[in-house]
C-alpha cells in the first residue's frame, strides 16, 4: 500500500489526490508510446468498506491511486507540492489562499476537470455539515471552529478564506477532489429520511465504470472477498520529462488475504510483489532476501500508533447505557486506566512480538514528527504498583487473586481487535495473559474489520479494543480524533450525522483542554511555539490516558527488485510514487 497524505487512522481519514491531463482525441497515441502492458500485485487485509472517498474513514482504501487534490506532500521531503494545481499564492495576512489549476484537467470519463470541481469538492461535500467526513475536522479554525470559505475567481483560479491564521492552513487543502457532475444532484436528492442520498452513493456494490476519478488508476474491477483491480487512467494529467504519460504500470491489483500469514506465503511462492513486513516474518525473509530477488527496505519508526483504549462514553440510547454503568465507572476512572498502563508488558511485546524490531510508543504524535516531544514518559511495567492503585480506589482481592470492584462486581471486560493481523491479535492475547496477573478478566475477540469499524463509529457498542491510526508530521491531522466533537474521537465518541442521539454524554475537562491546545497549535504559526503547545497535548495525553500506547513498529517492506523507481519513505511506503514506477525487462 501506499499513501500520498498521512492517513489518520487505520479507520480513518486518508488525505489524497489526483488528476488528469490529455485531450479525448489523443488517448489511442498516448496508448501506442507507453510502457508494455505491466501489472503489479499486493494484498490487503479486508474488502473495501465503500467508494465513496469523503465518507471513508478506514484502511484500506483506494482514494490514494483515484484521486488527487490542488496539493500532496512529498514523503521524502515532508514539502508540500503542487498536485491538480499549477501554484498558490498567500495574501500578506495569510488568510487566503489562491490556487491556478492545470490547465486541460479531465476526469477519466474524459470531462473537463474546472475550478467548479474544487469548489463543489469543498462547499457541498466536505464542508456540508449533513454529511460525515473525517476531513471536516481538519479544515475547522480557531475556537469557532470556523469553515473556511471558498470561492471561484475565474475559470483557473479558486480561492480559500480563513477567519484567522491557520497554520496548516496549505496542507488541509490536499483533499480529494470529486467530480460536480456525477455528484451533484446526489448530494441535492433525499432519502426518505431526508438526507441526501450522497450518504448512500459510490458503494463497494457501484459498477466500476460508473466510479469516475481523477487519479492515476481508476477502478477497473471488484470481486468481494477475492480481489480489487485497478487500471491506469488514460486521462491522467502528469507526464514524464519526455512527455509520456503517467503512470507507467498497466494494472494494480490487491488481492484481499484476510490472514497475513497467507499473504507471506503468497509473496514467498512469487504471487505478490510486494509486502509489509512484520517481525514475526522479517528473519525468514531477511534470508531469502537475494534467492527471492527482493529488497527489504526499512524506513526507522513506523508513522502511526497503535494502542489499546476503553468506551468511556457515559451516555445511552433510548434509555439503554452504550457501556454497563459499573464499568463505565471503572473506565472512566484515570486510576484504572494508569493501573491498566502499568500492567502491560511492553519489553515483552518489543521482544516477542515485534521481534525486537520495534520502540515503545509514549506519544499520539509520531516519532518521526518535528512535534514529537521526546520527554514525554510513558508507564513502565509494574504489575505490583497497578495492584496498590487499584486497591487504594477501592477495589478488593479475593483469596484467589481475582479483582472485584466495590460494589463485588469481577473486573471484566471484552477486548477487541481485527482479525486477521497477526501483530493485533498476539497484542491482544498478550494483554489477556499480562492483565491475569493484576487479577483482571479480558474475553479478547478478533472480528472483521469492517465490523469493528461499524461498532466504533456507529452501534458505539465496545468495552476495549486494540487498533491502530496512521499518522504524518502535521499535528492538526490528528485534530479529528482529539477535538471533542471530532468524527473520530472513538474513546467518547458523539453520534455523527444520520445517527441515533446519545442521551448523557459526559466530556471531561481534559478532553476540552486537549481540543482546546489543538485549536491553539493550529493557530500559531511560530514554529517553536506551535510545538510547545503540541508538547502540553503528550503530555496531557500520557497523564489521562484516554489510548493506552504500546508499540511503535519499524516500517519494513519487502518488494521485488523487478520493480524500479522505488523510493522508499516510512511515510509514504514504496508505492507513494507509484506513477514512475515501472517493470524491469524479463
Amino acid at each position: 500500500m501506499f499513501s500520498r497524505f498521512p492517513k489518520i487512522i487505520n479507520l480513518a481519514l486518508m488525505v489524497l489526490m489526483s488528476l488528469t491531463l490529455l485531450s479525448g482525441c489523443a488517448t489511442d497515441e498516448i496508448a501506442e508510446a507507453r510502457m508494455p502492458e505491466s501489472q503489479i500485485t499486493q494484498a490487503i487485509l479486508s474488502d473495501p468498506k465503500t467508494f465513496n472517498a469523503v465518507l471513508s474513514q478506514e484502511s484500506p482504501n483506494i482514494f490514494g491511486l483515484t484521486y488527487d487534490g490542488l496539493v500532496e506532500e512529498n514523503p521524502l521531503t515532508g514539502e508540500i507540492e503542487p498536485a491538480l494545481a499549477e501554484s498558490w499564492t498567500f495574501s500578506e495576512d495569510n488568510l487566503n489562499i489562491t490556487f491556478t489549476l492545470k490547465e486541460n484537467l479531465r476526469w477519466s470519463d474524459g470531462e473537463p476537470l474546472t475550478v467548479d470541481d474544487v469548489v463543489f469538492s469543498y462547499n457541498q461535500l466536505y464542508l456540508n455539515e449533513e454529511i460525515p467526513s473525517n476531513a471536516r475536522d481538519s479544515l475547522r479554525v480557531g475556537e469557532s471552529r470556523a469553515l473556511p470559505t471558498v470561492t471561484k475567481l475565474n475559470d483557473r483560479q479558486v480561492r480559500f478564506t480563513i477567519n484567522e491564521p491557520f497554520a496548516p492552513f496549505l496542507e488541509s487543502t490536499g483533499l480529494a477532489i470529486l467530480p460536480k457532475h456525477i455528484l451533484e444532484e446526489k448530494v441535492q436528492q433525499r432519502d426518505r429520511d431526508g438526507n441526501p442520498l450522497f450518504l448512500s452513493f459510490w458503494g463497494v456494490d457501484t459498477p466500476p465504470d460508473q466510479l469516475i476519478v481523477n487519479g492515476r488508476y481508476k477502478l477497473k474491477s471488484y470481486s468481494t472477498s477475492q480481489r480489487v483491480i485497478f487500471t491506469r487512467n488514460p486521462y491522467y494529467w502528469q507526464k514524464d520529462e519526455e512527455g509520456n504519460s503517467l503512470p507507467y504500470i498497466e494494472d494494480v491489483v490487491w488481492e484481499i488475504v484476510e490472514s497475513t500469514d497467507t499473504s507471506l506465503l503468497q509473496f514467498r511462492s512469487g504471487s505478490l510483489d510486494s509486502i509489509g513486513v512484520s517481525p514475526e516474518y522479517f528473519s525468514l525473509l531477511k534470508r531469502e532476501e537475494e534467492r527471492g530477488d527482493f529488497t527489504i527496505h526499512n524506513g526507522g519508526a513506523a508513522y502511526g500508533t497503535t494502542f489499546m483504549a476503553f468506551n468511556l462514553n457515559q451516555g445511552s440510547r433510548n434509555g439503554t447505557p452504550l457501556v454497563t454503568p459499573y464499568k463505565s465507572r471503572w473506565f472512566n476512572n484515570v486510576q484504572f486506566r494508569r493501573a491498566i498502563a502499568h500492567s502491560i508488558d511492553r519489553d515483552r511485546m518489543i521482544n516477542n512480538i515485534y521481534r525486537g524490531l520495534g520502540e515503545k510508543q509514549n506519544s499520539p504524535i509520531s516519532v518521526q514528527s518535528p512535534f514529537y516531544d521526546p520527554t514525554v514518559e510513558g508507564y513502565e511495567y509494574n504489575p505490583e504498583l497497578a495492584k496498590e492503585i487499584l486497591i487504594a480506589e477501592g477495589f478488593r482481592y479475593d483469596d484467589n487473586g481475582n479483582l472485584f470492584d466495590a460494589e463485588n462486581h469481577p473486573v471484566r471486560f471484552s477486548l477487541l481487535t481485527n482479525a486477521g493481523n497477526r501483530i493485533r491479535e498476539s497484542l491482544g492475547s498478550q494483554i489477556k495473559q499480562d492483565l491475569e496477573q493484576i487479577g483482571v478478566i479480558v474475553d479478547f475477540t478478533p472480528i472483521a474489520f469492517n465490523v469493528l469499524v461499524d461498532r466504533l463509529s456507529n452501534s458505539l457498542d465496545w468495552e476495549a479494543h486494540i487498533i491502530g491510526f496512521t499518522g504524518g508530521n502535521e499535528p492538526n491531522g490528528g485534530i479529528n480524533l482529539w477535538n471533542p466533537d471530532g468524527n473520530l474521537h472513538l474513546f467518547n465518541q458523539k453520534p455523527q450525522a444520520g445517527r441515533e442521539d446519545i442521551q448523557g454524554r459526559v466530556v471531561a475537562d481534559w478532553e476540552e483542554e486537549i481540543g482546546n491546545l489543538y485549536v491553539q497549535g493550529a493557530r500559531e504559526l511560530e514554529f517553536e511555539r506551535r510545538k510547545e503547545i503540541y508538547a502540553q497535548t503528550q503530555q496531557l495525553a500520557m497523564e489521562y490516558l484516554p489510548l493506552i500506547y504500546l508499540v511503535n513498529p519499524y516500517s519494513l517492506s519487502a518488494v521485488r527488485n523487478r520493480i524500479e523507481g522505488v523510493e522508499y519513505s516510512p511515510l509514504g511506503g514504496a508505492f507513494w510514487n507509484i506513477e514512475r514506477l515501472t517493470i524491469a525487462d524479463d
